[in-house]
């Protein structure tokens, strides 16, 4: 018996994102009018459903919020552990694989970065622990290179975790900016990101 073997995943690659149409829906309205401005009905009919339609998919407007953003987090973060893969064991090597990563998706998924960290405040409970769970999940794996490289020198930073959080931020903040018909390309984009981040870390080559 022939045994099916997964294809790699192209992070770098961003078609049309493939988000079921409640969620889709729910991307959309949360993006214009917020969690708490959108109602049921105003879903039901962008998802093209009945209200008892939407309730038979998702039991509240709450479980739409979870299961999106879940959605946009493991995406993000099966796309970063593959870069990292690829990028090998070089803490400089996984550095820069995770700013690009993370800089591409805030390129290229602007609308759900957006929804994912503007409407992070509208989870109750343990939805907003699973949801920090991914988020955690994914500052970790750079942390990991970033410490790896102050211990062997390939950083010079005295402050690994906080030039970690600087990275991030510097990276979130692209997708608050960028358009695809600016003037830099997302090459140019990544390369020069990629100088900034590594003078956050002060890396040593």
């Amino acid at each position: 018996m022939l045994r099916m073997v997964a294809e790699p995943l192209e992070w770098r690659k961003y078609d049309d994102a493939q988000l079921p149409r409640v969620l889709e829906a729910a991307l959309e309205a949360f993006a214009k009018h917020g969690y708490h401005g959108t109602s049921i009905r105003e879903l039901a009919s962008t998802a093209g459903l009945s209200v008892p339609g939407l309730y038979h998919h998702y039991p509240s407007k709450q479980d739409i919020l979870v299961a999106l953003l879940e959605d946009v987090m493991r995406d993000l973060v099966q796309r970063t552990a593959a870069a990292l893969e690829e990028a090998g064991a070089s803490p400089a090597a996984r550095f820069d694989a995770w700013v690009e990563c993370l800089l591409r998706f805030h390129m290229f998924r602007t609308k759900h970065a957006f929804v994912t960290s503007s409407e992070l405040r509208s989870l109750e409970g343990a939805n907003r622990d699973r949801i920090v769970a991914l988020r955690d999940e994914l500052q970790a794996m750079l942390d990991s290179a970033v410490e790896d490289g102050a211990a062997d020198g390939t950083f010079a930073t005295p402050y690994p975790k906080a030039a970690s959080r600087g990275v991030t931020v510097l990276c979130i903040g692209v997708s608050s900016w960028y358009r695809p018909d600016g003037p830099l390309s997302p090459e140019e984009l990544v390369h020069r990101h990629l100088v900034l981040a590594r003078g956050v870390v002060n890396a040593t080559e």
